[in-house]
């Protein structure tokens, strides 16, 4: 069996802060993805890590979603797929560049799947594993497109949208 490709593009947000003990608060300073990724077993997977940036969403640019965008475009030409660890405040902005970006370029090659978490991995209660689980299993399954996965569901893009509320992404 030949294994799938995918890049795992990582731009930080909560699911990557890690707690600073000196100032008492959460910050995007070390990646903990490759602990996550330790902990589950991915035999038929290659994955080929790609540190973009290590942000709060929240301090993401315009420029930044469209280097994630841009990112994305130029894995998806080596990949069977693309997973994106995002924040989640700023997601659906990335994800409509990525979609904007691969439509115009007609570069759907696979699947491009986000996802976050609404608590950070360091914590009792996350939903990072979880998540990013979830992503893994769905960019090897999708058809191309973009996607976010998070809480078990998958969402399309075009017009998905995090409700604040409910803590969780939803289409228009």
């Amino acid at each position: 069996m030949q294994k799938k490709r995918i890049a795992l593009i990582s731009t930080g947000g909560t699911i990557e802060k890690t707690y600073n003990p000196l100032e008492g608060i959460l910050h995007n300073e070390v990646s903990v993805l490759d602990v996550m990724l330790g902990q589950l077993t991915l035999a038929g997977l290659k994955l080929d890590r790609v540190q973009l940036m290590n942000k709060d969403s929240l301090d993401m640019s315009p420029r930044d979603h469209e280097l994630i965008a841009f990112t994305t475009e130029a894995m998806l030409e080596h990949h069977d797929g693309v997973v994106i660890v995002h924040g989640t405040d700023t997601l659906e902005k990335s994800g409509e560049a990525c979609f904007k970006r691969l439509q115009e370029s007609q570069a759907f090659h696979g699947p491009v799947v986000f996802t976050g978490a609404m608590r950070p991995y360091e914590l009792r209660s996350t939903d990072a594993l979880q998540n990013l689980t979830e992503a893994l299993i769905a960019v090897q399954i999708l058809p191309a497109g973009v996607y976010v996965a998070m809480h078990s569901q998958v969402l399309a893009f075009p017009e998905v949208v995090k409700d604040r509320e409910k803590l969780c992404f939803i289409k228009k």
